[in-house]
Parts: C-alpha cells; sequence; structure tokens
C-alpha cells in the first residue's frame, strides 16, 4: 500500500522538536517560523504539555461521551477565563472544518434559515458545508456544491448591506475570519466586523467568527474577531488549541439554547485532547503569551517594514504575512534551504508568519538575518 498522494512535500523528515526549533534525521537544525500550519501555540513538546498528557495517559485515554468527563467542565471553565467569554458554551471536536461545520449547522437549526454569507478569498475547511464556504473551487468536489452558499467581497460593506436587505430573509449566518490566513494575512476591517454584528442582529442571522487559524491568542487578542469591540454568536477554534494535539471546538453565545440530537462527535472532548487543551490554556495565562505576541509581532512587523525587497507587511501579533516581487518568488525555498527557516506561503508570492506565541526575541532577531540573508542571496543569483 502507498500513501494517497495529495501533498508537495519537502524532502525533509522532522524527528525532534522543541520550543522554536526542530531537528531533521541528519541533526540538522531548522527554526520554526510557521508552527505547522499555525498549529504549534506553546512551543513543541512544552514540558507542561508532555507532563499533563503523560498523567493522563497513566489514567484513562479514551471513553464516550455517553459519560460524565469532569476535565471537559474544566477546559470549559478555563477557556472562558482565559478568552473572556466566561457566558458562552462549549462543544468539542476534532478539528477546524469540524468545528465550522457544527458551527453552520447549529446556526441552521437556531434560526431555520438557509443561506449562508462567505468572502472572497475565505478558507474554512476541506469537508462538506465548510469547503462550499470555502472561496477556492478546486478543492470543492461537484457533491459538495450548494446554491446556500452567498459569496461577497471582502471588506465590502456596501455589497453586504445591500446582500442583507435583498436575502435578509433567508440568510441563516455570515462566517468570517478575523485575518484571513490562506488567504494571505487579510485583515477584516473594525467596522466591517462591527456591520455584521449589526446585520446579523437585525436579520436574525449567526455572526460565526472563524478563529481556527486566527485565535487562541495568537493575534495578540484572544480572537482576532475582538478587535473589533463586538461578540460573535459562534466563535470556532482549533490550530493553536492542542498545541499539536487534535482538537477543534466552538464557543456559543448563551442565547443559542442546547438540545439532545443538534451536535454529537465520537472522539471530541476525549481525555487526550482536553488534557493537551488545558495544558495549553495553562502556559498561555501562566506565560503572559497573549501580550508577548502582541509586542513579539509588532517588533518583528516594525523590522520587516525596514527590509528593503519586501512590501505591503501586515498581520497582528504573530500572525504576519508580506509580499515579495516576482524576483524574490523563490524566498520560501531558500529560507528553508540555504538559511534551515521554516516559513509559511501563499499564492501569489506572500510569505506567512505563523511560529509558537513563545517564540523568543533572539529567534526573531535570528529568523530576520536569515531572511535579510536569503534576499541578499536571491539577488545575486
Amino acid at each position: 500500500m502507498t500513501l494517497f498522494d495529495v501533498y508537495p512535500l519537502n524532502n525533509i523528515t522532522i524527528t525532534k522538536a522543541l520550543g522554536s526549533n526542530v531537528w531533521d534525521e541528519n541533526g540538522v537544525q531548522y527554526l520554526d517560523m510557521y508552527g505547522g500550519h499555525a498549529v504549534i501555540s506553546i512551543g513543541h513538546t512544552h514540558p507542561h504539555w508532555v507532563k499533563r498528557i503523560e498523567e493522563q495517559l497513566e489514567k484513562i485515554a479514551f471513553y464516550s461521551n455517553s459519560i460524565i468527563i469532569p476535565i471537559q467542565a474544566q477546559l470549559a471553565e478555563k477557556l472562558g477565563k482565559v478568552s473572556g467569554k466566561e457566558d458562552y458554551q462549549l462543544f468539542l471536536c476534532n478539528s477546524g472544518a469540524e468545528a465550522n461545520e457544527n458551527a453552520l449547522k447549529l446556526a441552521s437549526f437556531h434560526n431555520g434559515k438557509k443561506k449562508v454569507i462567505a468572502f472572497s478569498k475565505s478558507f474554512h475547511g476541506r469537508t462538506s458545508l465548510a469547503v462550499a464556504a470555502t472561496d477556492n473551487p478546486s478543492i470543492v468536489a461537484p457533491v459538495n456544491e450548494t446554491d446556500n452558499i452567498i459569496f461577497l467581497p471582502f471588506n465590502d460593506e456596501a455589497a453586504l448591506s445591500e446582500c442583507f436587505e435583498k436575502h435578509g430573509s433567508e440568510i441563516s449566518s455570515v462566517i468570517i475570519e478575523g485575518i484571513q490566513g490562506v488567504g494571505g494575512i487579510v485583515l477584516a476591517n473594525t467596522s466591517f466586523l462591527q456591520l455584521i454584528r449589526t446585520l446579523c442582529d437585525k436579520y436574525n442571522s449567526v455572526y460565526i467568527a472563524d478563529s481556527v487559524q486566527c485565535g487562541y491568542g495568537r493575534s495578540g487578542q484572544f480572537f482576532a474577531h475582538d478587535y473589533a469591540g463586538v461578540n460573535a454568536d459562534i466563535y470556532s477554534m482549533a490550530k493553536g488549541m492542542g498545541n499539536g494535539f487534535p482538537i477543534g471546538g466552538i464557543l456559543i453565545a448563551p442565547h443559542i439554547k442546547a438540545k439532545y440530537g443538534l451536535l454529537g462527535t465520537t472522539f471530541g472532548g476525549n481525555h487526550l485532547a482536553c488534557s493537551a487543551a488545558l495544558a495549553v490554556l495553562e502556559v498561555i495565562e501562566q506565560d503572559g503569551l497573549i501580550n508577548h505576541a502582541k509586542e513579539l509581532g509588532a517588533y518583528i512587523t516594525e523590522e520587516l517594514k525596514a527590509i528593503e525587497g519586501i512590501k505591503n507587511v501586515r498581520g497582528r501579533g504573530l500572525m504576519i504575512g508580506f509580499d515579495v516581487p516576482e524576483e524574490l518568488k523563490d524566498l520560501k525555498k531558500t529560507l528553508l534551504t540555504d538559511f534551515k527557516v521554516f516559513t509559511g506561503e501563499a499564492k501569489p508570492n506572500v510569505i506567512r508568519l505563523l511560529p509558537s506565541l513563545a517564540l523568543t526575541k533572539a529567534h526573531a532577531d535570528e529568523f530576520l538575518a536569515a531572511l535579510k540573508g536569503a534576499i541578499e542571496l536571491l539577488k545575486t543569483k
């Protein structure tokens, strides 16, 4: 049997990881400025995270949601405290796509409506309705196609208002990333998010804040949407939630009522996943990582703006993107092969930085030096 070939792979095998560094099978050290798609929130193999999982594994690893699982309630309490959403409700699942699926489904259950507003360059997952609401036709299979999704230009307030005026009675929900990740690190305008809140209130629609990549403190707020000063009805979470252990979830506003049968999961909220997620929140809280991400991100952003050859630096906290001209189109590859630095990419010619929230200033400076070196190397080719 062979693996189903769906990913273009770098010819690297990582066998060890610690903090913001990883090592390959030959012992070569790399700086991780990508965190495995924004998954590594508190650093690779953080000792508290490892200990929490090991201690839980020695007790019980799994039982179904047909019994009381106290660690789920502990996670909900800690998540409410750290996020500031203490009056919300928590439903646990396994991934970001699953979180968005449940958010969209719950919204439709809540108001009985079918239409969903999504936006250009959005990415919400690869399954069913989540992929239908993703603005990338190449990953939408025929079976996923539906006329229930309305795509609008991102940050276009006039288009949003007009759509609600025409279809408000049909619109179940609006789903939006606070900062688009796959779309190239594009920030939702504060006024745009505030308008979504106003229109959802007016037309009995549900505001879904996709925080899978831009949540969990990465932006310098717990949710990037928090910069707008309004609350969403549902927040979806995953990536940084377990620091590499698969877990996802949605935070649900108190006016959306639970009922048996609405949602369900086999593996969601299992003992090990909750242990990993609790460890993440404990480290974020104890080490002040949200504020650290804000301050270090601001430092990196300002330093990037001063580097010749890159442009349109943008982002919040440790979710940063910048554009590179055509002559630097191989920058990501050069950083990896010649300078041993992992970064992310978005088409066309966008570099994405999504490191651990525990990234040190020394590591940030190491990256900035490598970036300058990579640019100079490419200019001489």
